[in-house]
C-alpha cells in the first residue's frame, strides 16, 4: 500500500494558511499571506531537502484551493526548474466537493465519497506498487486525512513567526493520536523541519 505523506510549511502558532504570497488565502480576513517568504528562510539544509523531495518518485494529492495556487503558477515558471518539471510531469489528483476544470496536465478529479475514493488511492496500483501520494498545503484536506487516519507520515516545517490567527494544521480533523519523530533537523535561520509517523492511540496517565 502505498503512502499518504504531507509537508506543510508552518509558524510557531500552528497557522498554515498563505504562506506563499498575499493573495493566496484571504479568507476570514486573513493579512498576512506570504509570511514563509517574506523572510530569507531558505540555507543549504532546506534547499537539500527540497532537492531531494523532487527526486523521490510521487504523486501529488491535493485540494481545490492548492491546485488552483499550483495550477496557475508552475506550468508556466521559470525560477525553480527542480520543481517546476517533476511537479508538471506527475499525476495529480484533486479532491473538490463541485466541478472544477482541470487546467494543468494529467490531472485527475476526485469526489464524491472523497473519503472511499482517497482509500482506492492508496491500495492501487495493485499491491501498491505505485509512489507515494505527496499532501502540499491544502489545509482542508488535510482535516479530512486527520480525521480519517489516512496520512502515514507528515512533514512539518515549522518557521520562528508567529501571527496570532489564521487556519491552523491541527484544527477540527485532528484526533487523539500518538506520533513519532523518525527525522529532525534545524536549519541555520531556525527552521525545524520535522518528520512524524502516527505510532498508536493516545494513552492517559
Amino acid at each position: 500500500m502505498r503512502k499518504i505523506v504531507t509537508t506543510t510549511f508552518m509558524t510557531l502558532d500552528g497557522v498554515m494558511q498563505a504562506p506563499g504570497g498575499p493573495q493566496e488565502d484571504t479568507s476570514n480576513g486573513f493579512t498576512y499571506g506570504g509570511w514563509q517568504l517574506g523572510g530569507d528562510y531558505e540555507d543549504e539544509v532546506s534547499s537539500k531537502i527540497i532537492n531531494d523531495f523532487m527526486t523521490t518518485p510521487f504523486e501529488l494529492l491535493l485540494g481545490r484551493r492548492t491546485y488552483e495556487i499550483f495550477a496557475g503558477y508552475w506550468p508556466t515558471d521559470t525560477q525553480a526548474p527542480h520543481i517546476a518539471k517533476p511537479w508538471n510531469a506527475t499525476r495529480k489528483y484533486v479532491v473538490s466537493h463541485k466541478p472544477l476544470k482541470l487546467s494543468w496536465n494529467n490531472s485527475v478529479l476526485i469526489t464524491g465519497d472523497i473519503v472511499a475514493e482517497i482509500k482506492k488511492l492508496k491500495t492501487n496500483p495493485p499491491a501498491g506498487t505505485g509512489p507515494d501520494l505527496w499532501v502540499w498545503g491544502s489545509g482542508n484536506l488535510i482535516q479530512t486525512l486527520l480525521q480519517h487516519h489516512l496520512i502515514d507520515r507528515m512533514h512539518i516545517w515549522t518557521f520562528p513567526v508567529t501571527l496570532g490567527t489564521g487556519k491552523k494544521l491541527f484544527a477540527n480533523g485532528t484526533q487523539p493520536q500518538l506520533f513519532k519523530a523518525v527525522d529532525t533537523k534545524i536549519t541555520s535561520t531556525g527552521v525545524i523541519i520535522a518528520t512524524y509517523e502516527p505510532s498508536e492511540p493516545i494513552k492517559i496517565g
